[in-house]
């Protein structure tokens, strides 16, 4: 019996020995993989955790964000634009029934002008050591004084150089010496699900940075609003609300690849669907800005329409790329080369049209003057028309800077074969009148919107240039002699107008 008691208790002895070693010596059978896991790879498969000790950098260098602010942020400045709007006493309206009574009563013009003043607020960036500075048009548009404030604490006036509201873009400058700036990157290499930055002062707390991704490329709004003519937006989810206008969309390089320049929001707030002008658009406004003070775009006066499943089968074309001409402008560069309504144009110089918009940006790259080859198809048949292509309609300008004691009282825009058809004008050059100010000495020689001036002092003009350049070697209080045509009726009558400078 006692022989049986001892080998169980060997037994069992030897069997808690067995077990010991199993445990203390052989820990990578049994010991749970998460709990001692010392891999911190990233991994699709596997759960995230936060991490202990390491840097989100460390973690993925391309993602450091704070070297990307570092570097990005003090180029960012904060813009105050003030404004000047003027606005007439009581609205009536010009057709009041008792004007003669109102002058005669109390001695003065009943509906006189006021002069409200407001500011925008937005962002900006420098481009260059020397101050040169990017932000959206739609900040400084109209405004009277602009005022930079850098993130170092300094106030600075800037100067307008030049705008383009058909982009929302506007170039800015200080005077300065090594200033920290920017370089703006390569937006066409940017991929959709990239990380960005936005950098900007939202609702005016300054120098706030947001992170998300590029949503989408190649984004239209239509039209309204804020929205500019020209559209190619970059969409991205990082936060973008009122007064990051004009800040910097950075890649993870710290390079600038798009201009932040709208928000799409029913409440005004940021949603995720923030849009930024390519940097690859800039580039090509901040050169002629830089040189000329405006750009020149070229047209050759087509209005376009997209094209559908429809039209594919109805034009018989193999797919819905390029765009359909609806009408050509008369005496246009598209009719005199012979393109017509109903033509499908899939080409410029070889280069193939995607949609209207991509047509758009192509013909208005192409320097005025210059002659392009233009690829229709018309009764399914593929046509090749050399069109010489015109410069776009200019924006509107004064003929006296705003403030100018040698402001007439009115503004003009030069008056093109294009202009003339849209408004019925048998005339094709001078300069058109699109505004007069209430009691100036243009109203009271009898100028209204729509007089085209033909000469200025017995000279020919048809550019704005033309009438600046005679106004600034005319002294206060001269006469100048005006020779302006009046179309009404199926008529055209010319007079001769004096003006006498203020």
């Amino acid at each position: 019996m006692k022989k049986y008691v001892w080998i169980a208790a060997i037994s069992f002895i030897l069997g808690l020995l067995a077990a010991g070693y199993v445990f203390v010596y052989v820990p990578g059978k049994n010991t749970p993989d998460i709990a001692y896991n010392t891999d911190r790879s990233p991994s699709l498969a596997s759960p995230l955790y936060a991490a202990s000790r390491s840097s989100a950098a460390e973690l993925r260098p391309d993602l450091d964000f704070v070297t990307v602010a570092e570097k990005v942020g003090p180029a960012v400045i904060k813009i105050e634009a003030e404004k000047v709007e003027k606005v007439r006493g009581f609205g009536f309206g010009d057709e009041w029934p008792f004007e003669d009574f109102w002058d005669r009563f109390f001695g003065r013009p009943r509906d006189k002008e006021q002069e409200f003043r407001s500011t925008a607020q937005g962002t900006g960036f420098f481009l260059s050591e020397d101050g040169y500075i990017l932000t959206n048009n739609h900040i400084v548009e109209s405004s009277v004084k602009v005022k930079i404030s850098t993130i170092q604490g300094e106030d600075f006036a800037a100067k307008i150089v030049g705008t383009d509201s058909k982009t929302d873009l506007a170039l800015l400058k200080i005077e300065g010496k090594n200033l920290p700036y920017v370089e703006l990157g390569d937006s066409g290499s940017l991929k959709v699900g990239e990380w960005v930055l936005a950098i900007g002062n939202p609702f005016g707390l300054e120098h706030t940075v947001t992170a998300g991704i590029v949503s989408a490329k190649g984004r239209q709004l239509g039209v309204g609003g804020n929205v500019p003519e020209y559209q190619d937006f970059i969409q991205t989810d990082a936060a973008i609300n009122r007064g990051n206008s004009g800040g910097p969309l950075v890649n993870m390089k710290g390079e600038v690849v798009g201009i932040t320049s709208n928000i799409l929001a029913p409440a005004g707030g940021n949603i995720g669907l923030g849009f930024a002008i390519p940097s690859t658009l800039a580039k090509k406004v901040i050169a002629q800005l830089k040189e000329k003070g405006r750009v020149i775009r070229g047209k050759i006066g087509v209005t376009i329409t997209p094209l559908t499943e429809d039209d594919k089968e109805a034009f018989k074309l193999k797919d819905k790329r390029g765009a359909l001409v609806n009408s050509v402008e008369r005496g246009g560069p598209a009719d005199k080369a012979g393109i017509k309504p109903y033509d499908v144009i899939i080409a410029v110089d070889g280069e193939k049209v995607k949609d209207p918009n991509d047509l758009k940006f192509k013909i208005a790259d192409i320097q005025p003057g210059k002659k392009v080859d233009v690829t229709i198809i018309r009764d399914g048949k593929d046509l090749r028309l050399t069109v010489t292509v015109e410069e776009l309609e200019p924006q509107e300008a004064k003929p006296a800077a705003a403030g100018s004691e040698k402001d007439l009282g009115f503004s003009v825009r030069e008056l093109t074969p294009g202009l003339a058809q849209r408004y019925g004008y048998r005339t094709q050059e001078g300069l058109v009148i699109t505004q007069i100010k209430r009691y100036s000495e243009a109203d009271r020689k009898g100028l209204i919107v729509g007089d085209i001036i033909l000469e200025v002092n017995r000279k020919k003009v048809t550019r704005v240039e033309d009438i600046e350049k005679m106004l600034k070697k005319v002294e206060s209080g001269e006469v100048i002699l005006l020779l302006v045509r009046r179309e009404a009726d199926g008529e055209s009558i010319d007079r001769i107008v004096t003006l006498r400078v203020p």
